[in-house]
């Protein structure tokens, strides 16, 4: 697989995010989701994203079955900022300085490794100066703990008083042809100060993959019930939006997935998508998008079809559109 650069940081150009197989999207299966991990090195991703808010931990203990004997080969990507109970609990964002520290000691342990490749603050803290946070964070780099340092749903001004702290190497947003805002100043202020960009749900939470065609097709436990875009009217004008992608990718002879994630990778040598799933078929089609070129004419005709602004419904619930920087 080609590599791309993440600031100084050499990834897979495809990498795969983790948080479903332990929780958010219904039930998953321990045994199909490690074996996915795997299938992912065999077909050459190398570039893993986790957190550990995930499972409130547990996703990172799975991550940590398939490194043993890989580690040198894998780029590790964990976060912290997302604070909660050990029952799943929310109990808010922390960018304290004491608590970046022990949640980067927590992580070390769960994932059984010496270092984590890119520590991302999952969520900015209002409550903390950016600069205490990664002042905290660059203090990990300096110790060995941290290579690379990253932000998540950070705005430009953030971005760029944490940058003159210590260098960030990469901003991870939402980017997917239903959410298109880091295209006004997310993306030119990471290119101005050379940090690479990770768009995480790279499909729109599945929903571009076409294979959701009723609300009563998401699990009962399933967290996008509560997602506006996924709700009520909502649902009927945005799968509207994917019969239009869908039928451009029929003409391309690909998948309506394989035309989103073809479209995000066409964004720049500096974006590097992290779609996530539990399925080894799924990450074999997502995979193969690698080798969908797009032209201008169609590029041109997916920016008609999904300009900016298009999804129906904001990307969380009132609660989640609280925790981010806007």
């Amino acid at each position: 697989m080609e590599t791309r650069q993440l600031g100084s940081l050499s990834v897979s150009a495809l990498g795969l995010g983790c948080m479903s197989m332990s929780e958010f999207y219904g039930k998953a299966d321990e045994a199909e989701s490690l074996a996915t991990l795997e299938r992912a090195f065999d077909l050459g991703i190398t570039f893993l994203d986790t957190a550990d808010v995930y499972g409130v931990g547990r996703n990172e203990q799975l991550v940590a079955k398939v490194l043993r004997g890989r580690r040198g080969g894998v780029v590790l990507a964990t976060k912290f900022g997302i604070v909660r109970a050990p029952d799943g609990t929310r109990l808010g964002v922390s960018g304290k300085p004491d608590y970046v520290r022990s949640a980067c000691e927590a992580s070390l342990r769960r994932l059984g490794v010496e270092v984590i490749d890119l520590y991302y603050q999952h969520r900015v803290d209002a409550s903390t100066p950016i600069e205490e946070t990664v002042g905290a964070m660059a203090e990990l780099v300096r110790q060995g703990k941290v290579r690379f340092l990253g932000l998540s749903e950070a705005a430009p001004a953030t971005i760029r008083r944490a940058h003159a702290v210590h260098p960030i190497t990469a901003l991870q947003n939402e980017y997917s042809l239903w959410s298109r805002d880091p295209e006004d100043e997310i993306l030119p202020t990471c290119r101005e100060l050379g940090i690479g960009f990770v768009p995480y749900s790279p499909l729109g939470r599945g929903f571009l993959t076409g294979r959701l065609r009723r609300f009563e097709d998401l699990a009962a436990d399933d967290f996008r019930r509560m997602n506006p875009r996924f709700q009520g009217e909502n649902f009927r004008r945005n799968l509207d939006l994917v019969d239009r992608v869908r039928a451009i990718a029929a003409e391309k002879g690909c998948a309506p997935s394989q035309l989103a994630l073809a479209w995000v990778l066409a964004q720049g040598a500096d974006v590097v998508p992290i779609p996530g799933t539990t399925r080894r078929g799924h990450l074999e089609e997502n995979v193969a998008a690698l080798s969908v070129r797009l032209s201008a004419a169609d590029l041109a005709r997916v920016d008609e079809v999904a300009p900016r602004g298009v999804a129906a419904g904001d990307r969380y619930a009132p609660d989640g559109m609280r925790l981010l920087n806007l």
